[in-house]
């Protein structure tokens, strides 16, 4: 390992307490990286920081242990329900592992009590462990936070708790404001005290985050630091022993490509990154198929109770797959990871900075691989592996639905790419992408209404068919269908108006239809009506002409003339008033 160090941490400005050496004594970090000597004594010369650093630079520490000096140097000591720092963090991945840094320094101060506020828990479990054994170090997610302030019905004053804080760590603040957390921030600030430090660490720096500096911050101290060497001079974000690769292959041999890279690299680590929840779920179950004797994870944002038990069992694995979407992607620290492969394209650069930063973390090597469209042939028969998915949804509804889901989430994930000059859903090969999917058939969606499809061919078989492979959701299946044909077996005998219309608008409608012909035919009955009256009118005209002497006696008199003759004709017709024509 190289070591990207900044001096030993005796060589400090501000003394560590012989509690804090001893824990990195025994964690083997005997040096500082940058942004640790950096942040750390500014943070003890009770400055605000606002600090970006390139990912795995070691940020945790940077916090975690200003904290523990600050709290350790209190005047008065903190009560067991007095909170003297909070640290909030995007994801609940996040805040374990950020609980678990914190334990190994908050172990040798038995007076100072930590708590773990993230989703996936009762509410109503947090409150009575905060009540029963306190919590001076908070470690939460915005959402179960913000939920806390709001529980005082059940006994836990939370705001009266937070006037003894001390800290504020806002972690990753760039995912927080991207995943929507700004207003449960913006709520969280106005319960805490004015009189505090605050840290707001980051990857990288956008104009949320600028503004979030301004308004959480005073005076804050600004902390920027780049890697030595040829990141010093460039806007770099990815650690410099990264290795960065990309392959280049058509949509349907993709997952190929995939499949082949995983069977020769079994004794490995790997992150596989898909872009939507949908996607993880499919893929997953298709990779514990086709890539065998390898232990294979799945992890996506709308898992509830186990993703924080695959979490620790992944990081303590010395090789296998973990399957995820971008919810791994940010601060998370999983010990060697070799490979980051990146199956769909991330949707902006900060989200490809922060997957690739899951490894070559803190001084290690580590290489990461994006998959693009298209071409380059694949080395293994892609339809060996197409054909035994197509099977898998074949045998097991559950496959095929979720394939369907997936396909249908990756568009949308496709159409809402911020690069979208390059990422365009009108250039997508829909055809070589849903059989890169290995779908049964195309989905019913709005991106593809109207559209042929020539060069796809939808297997031979009513989908409708085809059964869970679990037996109970089989059963519940049928019972629906078996309810939704006796209904349609009832209303076949009924008399069926109008699709869609009420009966009352029906009725309405012939009514409209039934004055509609009767003008009809009065129209067409006062045909003749209609010439007498023109002749009449004109012999009017032509009276009025006369006597304004545009016209002689003698037109005059022609023009009557004329009229008469054509109405005497009509009447040697035969044709009256009281007759139809």
């Amino acid at each position: 390992m190289e070591h990207v160090t900044e001096g030993s941490w005796e060589s400090l400005p501000v003394p560590l307490h012989p509690g804090v050496l001893g824990v990195l004594r025994e964690l083997g970090f005997p040096y500082m990286t940058p942004v640790q000597s950096a942040t750390i004594p500014l943070f003890l010369k009770n400055k605000d920081v606002a600090a970006e650093a390139v990912t795995g630079s070691g940020k945790t520490l940077a916090f975690v242990i200003p904290i523990l000096e600050i709290l350790l140097r209190r005047e008065e000591k903190l009560k067991k329900s007095q909170v003297g720092a909070i640290i909030i963090t995007p994801t609940r991945e996040l805040a374990i592992q950020i609980d678990e840094v914190l334990s190994h320094f908050t172990k040798p101060f038995p007076q100072f009590s930590q708590i773990l506020w993230i989703g996936g828990r009762k509410p109503g479990e947090d409150v009575a462990r905060f009540k029963e054994q306190g919590g001076n170090i908070i470690v939460a997610t915005p959402g179960r936070l913000e939920d806390m302030f709001r529980r005082k019905a059940e006994g836990l004053a939370l705001a009266s708790c937070v006037r003894a804080l001390d800290v504020l760590v806002l972690d990753e603040a760039d995912r927080l404001l991207d995943m929507g957390f700004e207003a449960s921030i913006n709520t969280i600030l106005e319960f805490l005290p004015k009189q505090r430090r605050t840290g707001l660490f980051s990857a990288t720096q956008t104009q949320e985050v600028e503004n979030l500096v301004r308004a959480g911050l005073r005076n804050p101290v600004r902390i920027s630091v780049k890697e030595k060497g040829l990141a010093a001079s460039s806007t770099q974000k990815t650690p410099s022993r990264l290795e960065n690769y990309y392959m280049v292959c058509k949509a349907d041999e993709k997952f190929n490509q995939l499949v082949h890279f995983l069977r020769n690299h079994k004794q490995e680590k790997h992150l596989v990154f898909f872009s939507t929840c949908a996607c993880v779920e499919y893929y997953g179950k298709a990779l514990e198929a086709l890539v065998k004797s390898v232990k294979i994870m799945c992890i996506h944002g709308k898992m509830k109770y186990k993703r924080n038990k695959i979490f620790m069992e992944f990081r303590k694995l010395p090789s296998g797959i973990l399957v995820c979407t971008d919810v791994m992607a940010r601060g998370i620290d999983i010990p060697e990871v070799n490979w980051v492969l990146q199956y769909d394209p991330p949707s902006n650069a900060s989200a490809f900075v922060h997957r690739c930063g899951r490894t070559a973390r803190i001084g290690h090597g580590g290489s990461a691989l994006v998959f693009l469209l298209p071409m380059e042939e694949s080395y293994i028969n892609f339809l060996a592996i197409n054909q035994k998915l197509q099977s898998m949804a074949l045998a097991d509804r559950a496959v095929f639905e979720k394939g369907m889901k997936a396909f249908v989430s990756y568009v949308q994930a496709y159409a809402k790419h911020e690069c979208n000059l390059i990422f365009r859903l009108k250039d997508l090969d829909f055809a070589r992408l849903a059989r890169g999917f290995a779908l049964l058939r195309m989905p019913k969606m709005p991106e593809l209404r109207g559209k042929q499809f020539p060069d796809f061919v939808p297997v031979d078989v009513n989908t409708d068919t085809i059964p869970f492979k679990d037996k109970i959701r089989e059963k519940q299946r049928q019972k629906l269908l078996e309810q939704q044909r006796k209904e349609k077996t009832a209303n076949e005998g009924r008399r069926k108006f109008i699709k869609n219309k009420a009966w009352s608008k029906q009725k309405a409608k012939k009514e409209k239809k039934k004055k509609m012909n009767e003008k009809r035919k009065r129209e067409e009955g006062s045909d003749i009506e209609d010439e007498d009256m023109e002749e009449l009118l004109n012999d009017t005209r032509l009276l009025k002409k006369f006597k304004k002497g545009k016209i002689t006696e003698e037109e005059f008199e022609k023009g009557l003339l004329t009229s008469g003759k054509r109405r005497a004709k009509t009447a040697d017709l035969g044709i009256s008033d009281s007759e139809d024509c």
